[in-house]
């Protein structure tokens, strides 16, 4: 062995180390790398609720009045509306716990229904959010930025919207499934050419994925008015699926609760498995990690940035495939309000990994879903919902911050981070 080889050979042992330490054996102190990686994203959310808590303070008009009075009474009323908005937050996400307990005890089927819906219409929320972190992440791993996600999420949706209401006669063990490849397949397709400009150009997948999402965009808008549109509808808006593509509800109105929910779970399921259980994830892994070593090491830096970025967009189309045939039944412009960009947050919040990316789902699609609540009872603008994401995103992008304001410990040696390649590679 050569000494020029054996600097090589030990980076690529310690490589090695890290990536597998991420699945089965994990290293010494993995329970302390665990701690700190659950620590910090929970108090950057804890973080982030008490800074929106300071945000709804100043901006209500009965706290001054209060505090003209006297501080008592100021610090009094302060509390109160950060209660009742964050009271109304909580009950439009998980429900109303007296009026759920009403309802039981009236032994009313549809009062009980209404009652519970606000926690299934979180979940129901959550579920794009699970397909669009799942996303965001794997890219991350491959060592990607897919920014282009509400791009494929549109495609996605557009193809499974066609193949579901022009297929006809065919039985749902077939039409469902075929409507749920066809999103998959059109947000795949979405994904790959900036994962091919990028594996044999170098063009940077950032600037095309933007690009991508501006030409899904406005290819949506021309599809849904012109060939795509309804004949009977004056609005841009597409036919209604057939019922064979409809995926299954569990209860009747006005629960919406549908079983892509656990479809995204088991989707998650099989991301985990792949990413930390098989040959093809470890490369994928290997390829975002350190490409020089995974080039030296033998393998396909192109095939796996082009996998990388076609399994990403075949994940994304999901979600739009699932908002269409869980939810809407049919597609109509800009039915996504902004799930393709909020998975970014999504995916750093759950650190890139399956678990933490349904984790994260759960509580953005609970933000999402009580934001409305929160503003009709208690006044508060559902604009104060971004400004909580956005807070979140900026603590998980910066970690330093949190480690600073409760004086955590430095991240320690082998400690899992986000690490995306450079501009200039």
């Amino acid at each position: 062995m050569t000494e020029e080889t054996k600097p090589k050979l030990d980076a690529g042992k310690v490589l090695t180390q890290e990536l597998v330490g991420e699945g089965k054996g994990a290293p010494r102190g993995g329970g302390r790398q665990v701690a700190q990686a659950v620590i910090v994203p929970l108090l950057a959310v804890v973080t982030a609720l008490l800074i929106g808590a300071l945000i709804i303070i100043l901006t209500t008009e009965s706290v001054y009045a209060a505090f003209r009075a006297s501080i008592g009474s100021g610090l009094v009323e302060s509390l109160r509306v950060v209660g009742e908005a964050y009271g109304a937050l909580f009950a439009g996400a998980f429900g109303d716990p007296a009026k759920i307990a009403a309802a039981i005890s009236s032994g009313d089927a549809q009062a009980i229904r209404r009652a519970v819906n606000p926690f299934f219409e979180s979940l129901v929320a959550a579920t794009p959010y699970i397909y669009g972190g799942l996303a965001v992440a794997l890219g991350f791993r491959g060592g990607l930025f897919n920014i282009g996600v509400e791009g494929q999420l549109f495609v996605g949706a557009l193809c499974a919207t066609f193949v579901g209401y022009a297929l006809t006669g065919l039985p749902t063990i077939v039409h469902l499934p075929l409507t749920i490849l066809a999103g998959a397949l059109g947000g795949a397709i979405w994904g790959f050419v900036p994962g091919y400009l990028k594996a044999k150009t170098g063009a940077h997948e950032v600037i095309n994925t933007i690009m991508m999402n501006y030409i899904a965009f406005r290819l949506s808008d021309w599809l849904l008015s012109g060939p795509m549109k309804r004949a009977e509808s004056f609005n841009p808006v597409s036919p209604w699926i057939q019922d064979s593509a409809k995926l299954p509800r569990f209860f009747d109105s006005p629960i919406r609760f549908h079983a892509g929910f656990f479809l995204a779970l088991i989707v998650a399921g099989l991301v985990w498995w792949f990413l930390f259980r098989t040959r093809w994830g470890f490369d994928l892994r290997t390829v975002g990690a350190n490409p020089h070593a995974a080039r030296y090491a033998g393998m396909s830096i192109v095939l796996w940035t082009v996998m990388a970025m076609g399994i990403s967009g075949a994940l994304a189309g999901m979600a739009g495939s699932n908002e269409v045939i869980g939810v809407n039944y049919n597609m109509a412009m800009s039915f996504s309000s902004g799930y393709g960009f909020d998975s970014i947050a999504l995916a750093l919040l759950g650190n890139s990994h399956p678990v933490g990316v349904v984790l994260s789902a759960l509580l953005f699609g609970a933000l999402r879903n009580g934001a409305t609540r929160m503003q009709v009872v208690a006044g508060i603008p559902i604009d104060i919902i971004s400004i909580l994401q956005a807070l979140i995103l900026m603590f998980i992008a910066a970690p330093a911050i949190i480690r600073s304001i409760y004086r955590l410990r430095a991240a320690g040696k082998g400690e899992q981070v986000v690490s995306l390649r450079s501009w200039g590679e």
